[in-house]
């Protein structure tokens, strides 16, 4: 199948990519990585926003389930992900990128708040914007955080990193002969509960035709392969 060519696109990272070999934490090995990754890619999308996750550090969730206030827990992952941003902002900066950290919670002394004419305006002039801290709403994913973003910013397409290449019947670490698909319906992904990303989410971009791509993060130069046509993905839309 044909991919399509994107001129705008958000990036939805997990905050393990960032650990490296590490079981949690930031490895400066991984985040180098990753800004390299995200450089190439400009090559095939000129503007380029992105959310990471904070499991690396934080998980709000599993706090909440050992007996953590759920809302407080929340926040707490929402810090998490500012310090994520902060690290590969870094790592994009020293490569020679201008970047811009837009949090959802105001922390004047780091970041710039979220205000969403001044991100637009920041990928207009090239600029790799990095938004933080979620929705800044408890009860609310990375990935819910992530689908929204790319609405307001009139994204092309959300870019899924995982550990795997697409999505799968099953997950293919555990079920062997799982098999992959290359193209799915929201519909599917929503009644199969396939767990691309959780389903407000999946709802969210379903409800504004903004196509999911699932990719291997973890494979070297192969978020440039997949916006050139080349690598291996899954892609979730709309069409039947």
């Amino acid at each position: 199948m044909s991919r399509p060519r994107f001129k705008r696109i958000l990036l939805k990272l997990s905050g393990e990519a960032l650990m490296g070999k590490g079981q949690f934490g930031i490895d400066p090995n991984a985040v180098d990585s990753l800004a390299r990754e995200i450089i190439a890619a400009r090559e095939y999308c000129p503007e380029l926003c992105l959310v990471v996750g904070g499991g690396n550090i934080f998980r709000g969730m599993a706090a909440a389930a050992l007996g953590f206030d759920r809302a407080t827990a929340d926040y707490m992952g929402m810090l998490a992900t500012v310090m994520n941003a902060l690290a590969l902002q870094g790592g994009l900066e020293k490569l020679g990128v201008e970047t811009r950290v837009l949090s959802a919670i105001p922390m004047a002394s780091v970041s710039e708040p979220y205000i969403r004419r001044r991100a637009l305006r920041h990928m207009e002039k090239g600029r790799i914007v990095l938004f933080a801290a979620g929705t800044g709403n408890p009860y609310f994913t990375t990935d819910t955080a992530a689908a929204l973003r790319a609405a307001e910013m009139g994204c092309d397409a959300l870019f899924k990193g995982t550990s795997v290449d697409g999505v799968y019947t099953a997950d293919p670490k555990k079920v062997a002969d799982a098999k992959r698909y290359d193209e799915l319906t929201f519909s599917k992904v929503l009644s199969d509960d396939l767990r691309v990303m959780d389903a407000s989410a999946v709802a969210l971009c379903r409800d504004n035709d903004i196509p999911i791509i699932v990719f291997n993060v973890r494979q070297p130069g192969n978020l440039a392969e997949v916006l050139a046509g080349r690598g291996k993905s899954t892609i979730v839309h709309n069409q039947e």
